[in-house]
């Protein structure tokens, strides 16, 4: 009954998917990826191990061993993502077995372990205006013409990314016909962009600036038609890899290619960036979730960081050197007065007409 090893129930477990995949249930991707982990890490791990040995030991000690034994792609360890992917296709192995009988129900893992969250590197405001600079001179420093029209896709695709916080993947399947100017309620030029990517789409909006470097690159590509990709090699078919080497130099030569926790930056920072830059100026993270197309717990996980920077004064005060926010009114140094004088201020712009009609539109 137990003799089987987990790199034959993979195997079966594998072969169920695919038929599945065959007649349209999932997708083609997703058994190709499965193949890759149970057939990839998971078998280096337990994969000569006969399955009914398999128990809870080994898989708390997954993740431990995943980062001694491996890299990632653009960080020295690998992420939290990659593995939480893997540990549930580890599941759903043995998930496979227990259905079979090739085990006992009491040997399905239970949970999952908890992984340290790792901090994603945005740059901050001060390394973004050097990404300006520096990406200007190096556009000028090029001495072919193939090199100058690498740097200034990569320069301008730095930009719209880190305007718009796309993911690289709805970078990739952007169309010319995807993007639509538009106004606000306010009536100011903004664009709307449609991106698609990881099975979902959704509609994202941009200031006009953003419209201002999509015209750069339109003006030095050779695909602009409705169904053409935005990003485009030189010879104007899809791009692949988004720039990777190019983004790489423009980072080295702007001395920004490691971040604060030691990991080379990569293209995904860019995204980091834009939500790191909206929060600090205050936009509501239920909003900026919708916008960015996530979850707020994920906003919340990943960029809780960024309002005790942001509210520094609330997080200090009654500290040395800081005044506390609330006020006793019968203190007598003036600082009620200047409460009061705030309050004031407030209602009456609570009284506008403009403020007004703001409120009753939301």
């Amino acid at each position: 009954m137990f003799n089987r090893s987990f790199r034959k129930v993979a195997e079966e477990y594998i072969a169920v998917q695919q038929r599945r995949a065959d007649t349209g249930e999932i997708s083609a991707a997703r058994v190709k990826n499965l193949k890759n982990v149970l057939l990839g890490s998971l078998d280096r791990y337990v994969g000569n191990t006969q399955v009914h040995l398999i128990g809870p030991d080994r898989w708390k000690q997954y993740p431990t061993w995943r980062r001694e034994n491996g890299t990632g792609r653009h960080r020295p360890q690998i992420s939290d993502a990659t593995i939480e992917f893997e540990m549930g296709a580890f599941n759903a192995a043995m998930n496979f077995a227990i259905s079979k009988r090739y085990v006992p129900a009491s040997q399905r893992f239970e949970g999952k372990p908890k992984l340290k969250t790792m901090r994603r590197d945005e740059f901050t405001l001060e390394e973004y205006r050097k990404l300006h600079t520096v990406g200007r001179a190096w556009i000028a420093k090029a001495t072919k013409a193939p090199s100058a029209w690498a740097r200034t896709m990569c320069y301008n695709f730095m930009l719209i990314m880190c305007n718009t916080g796309m993911r690289p993947p709805e970078a990739k399947n952007l169309r010319w016909r995807d993007i639509m100017p538009a106004k606000d309620r306010d009536g100011k030029e903004i664009v709307v962009l449609f991106v698609q990517g990881k099975g979902k789409s959704r509609k994202l909006v941009a200031p006009k600036s953003v419209g201002d470097y999509l015209d750069r690159i339109r003006a030095i590509s050779k695909a602009t038609g409705q169904d053409d990709a935005v990003f485009t090699t030189i010879t104007g078919k899809p791009v692949k890899f988004l720039y990777e080497d190019a983004v790489e130099k423009l980072l080295t030569e702007a001395e920004l290619k490691i971040g604060p926790n030691g990991t080379p930056r990569s293209t995904y920072c860019f995204r980091h960036t834009y939500a790191t830059f909206r929060l600090s100026e205050g936009v509501d993270v239920y909003i900026l979730a919708e916008q960015m197309g996530t979850s707020v717990k994920m906003i919340e996980q990943h960029y809780g960081h960024v309002n005790t920077i942001k509210h520094a004064d609330r997080v200090l005060q009654g500290m040395s050197g800081w005044e506390p926010m609330v006020n006793d009114p019968t203190d007598n140094d003036g600082t009620a007065r200047s409460s009061a004088k705030a309050s004031a201020g407030a209602k009456a712009r609570l009284a506008t007409p403009t403020h007004r009609a703001r409120i009753q539109r939301r």
